[in-house]
């Protein structure tokens, strides 16, 4: 069959304002047993350029597939520009097979498939196995039935099949690198970069997040066997960063360790860069060079919170003592701190704002970035923020760099500046602009201040969208009602 693989355009400032890209992982994941099952197989990246929905049609109309597969990290928020398209093309191209997939598309299958008649399939969970099946039952005009994990309609109902049980070794289906074709990816500062996969899931249940959900089950590569493949990444496409998709990579510390070990053995010259917990960096203090030889050079932490009480409530299993001990372990060992930090778990005031500020302060990261609470309706933390209120309709934006949530003491206006002057304080302190100009290392530095220019750019950015673009309604629906 064949078949092209979408990644949609996307209004995500991660997607428009650096001005670099990395490769969509889950639709190469995807493509690599579509390839190896001897089907042809295209790759349209329409976030790369980005595309206009009419050229994505028209490139469409140029390949002439007999399927076409969409899908986007950014699921939520890529939703709604997923529903356009596809209607473009069945309205243009009415016989194509429209499948979709993604971590949105698995929660919401039912209310995608009544309100979106554009779309055949709907491949819910891990999609390689469950790719492979419908394509085969689709090509053979074989009974959809006992396809495990799709939804699909049948005689005009929507109906999901028995989920698909996780794929057990990770190392059984390939990437298809390939498809990245003449698409010319970077991170880093224009270098060379791929996305990729340690591991998938999570063994921690917080109630705001849905890997542990989706993937239900932590599992992990062959250490040896993915450093042999970013050896050949690093050979064959000249990739120099890699940016480590994981939740928490290091979840199990031998397997992690021999990884390391056996990437270290390969003498290659790569930057990593990457998301951990803070408690497994405190619990590797001892080997935490093995990380700098590797070549990570940034760590992304979680820090969501200050107040142990949210702690708690939100299931983080995080504590300040260890996240400030995280932070200086890894500028002791020459690798950079990214705290992320989350608005909107409780109602916050003024005061929290600055006690917030004075926290960070301490922590001393290298780096922050400031979220916000997005309410997804599959994840515990809805049951308990569903009675609130929502001020941003515009599904694209719930991208977490966007208020979505009603706050009870501050105007959204108000929240938007405590949290600029948050980030403003952070990044131009006198620590942290001494380490940009003056830091021992020469990659670190150039780390730093790459991240700098894109983080001015987009703090501009946002407060003009904020202020001049975007509309928020003032007495909105609750959440719960925003789903139904």
């Amino acid at each position: 069959m064949n078949i092209l693989l979408i990644n949609p355009p996307h209004l995500a400032i991660g997607s428009r304002m650096p001005d670099e890209h990395l490769p969509p992982l889950g639709l190469l994941s995807i493509g690599g047993p579509l390839l190896d099952a001897h089907h042809q197989v295209q790759l349209l990246d329409a976030d790369f350029k980005p595309l206009t929905f009419k050229e994505i049609v028209s490139k469409v109309g140029f390949f002439q597939p007999d399927c076409v597969m969409l899908g986007h990290s950014g699921s939520t928020s890529a939703q709604p520009i997923i529903e356009k398209i596809t209607k473009l093309l069945k309205e243009t191209f009415p016989k194509i097979v429209i499948i979709i997939g993604g971590v949105f598309p698995t929660y919401h299958w039912e209310g995608i498939l009544e309100d979106a008649p554009q779309i055949d399939y709907i491949v819910c969970g891990e999609g390689e196995k469950v790719v492979l099946n419908l394509i085969n039952a689709l090509e053979n005009d074989l009974s959809l039935e006992n396809i495990r994990g799709i939804a699909y309609r049948k005689d005009g109902i929507a109906i999901k099949n028995t989920p698909e049980q996780n794929i057990i070794n990770l190392d059984e289906y390939r990437i298809g690198w390939e498809l990245m074709g003449e698409y010319h990816y970077t991170y880093w500062g224009k270098k060379k970069a791929v996305v990729i996969q340690f591991s998938r899931g999570c063994p921690y249940p917080c109630s705001y997040c849905g890997q542990s959900l989706f993937w239900v089950k932590w599992r992990h590569r062959n250490p040896q066997k993915l450093a042999d493949e970013m050896e050949m990444l690093h050979k064959n496409y000249g990739i120099e960063v890699f940016n480590f998709a994981d939740e928490n990579p290091s979840t199990n510390k031998k397997a992690w360790r021999e990884f390391l070990e056996a990437l270290i053995a390969k003498k290659l010259k790569l930057i990593l860069v990457g998301s951990i917990r803070a408690d497994n960096i405190v619990r590797d203090a001892s080997f935490l060079h093995l990380y700098k030889q590797a070549g990570f050079e940034r760590f992304l932490l979680g820090i969501e919170n200050y107040d142990e009480v949210v702690l708690e409530r939100i299931k983080k299993a995080g504590t300040v003592t260890k996240d400030k001990e995280a932070i200086q372990l890894l500028r002791k060992h020459g690798i950079l701190s990214m705290a992320t930090y989350v608005v909107g778990f409780g109602e916050e005031t003024i005061k929290d704002f600055y006690r917030s500020l004075r926290q960070l302060l301490s922590y001393d990261p290298d780096q922050v970035q400031l979220l916000y609470a997005t309410p997804h309706r599959w994840t515990p933390y809805f049951e308990e923020i569903k009675d609130k209120k929502i001020i941003q309709y515009d599904q694209r934006r719930w991208d977490y760099k966007h208020q979505v949530l009603a706050t009870q003491h501050l105007k959204p206006w108000m929240v938007i500046i405590l949290v600029k002057l948050i980030e403003l304080t952070l990044q131009a302190r006198p620590k942290a602009l001494y380490r940009l100009f003056f830091h021992k290392e020469p990659r670190l530095r150039d780390a730093m201040r790459w991240y700098t220019r894109i983080g001015r750019k987009v703090w501009f950015f946002e407060l003009f969208q904020f202020f001049f673009c975007e509309k928020r309604q003032k007495n909105g629906a609750a959440v719960k009602d925003f789903w139904q």
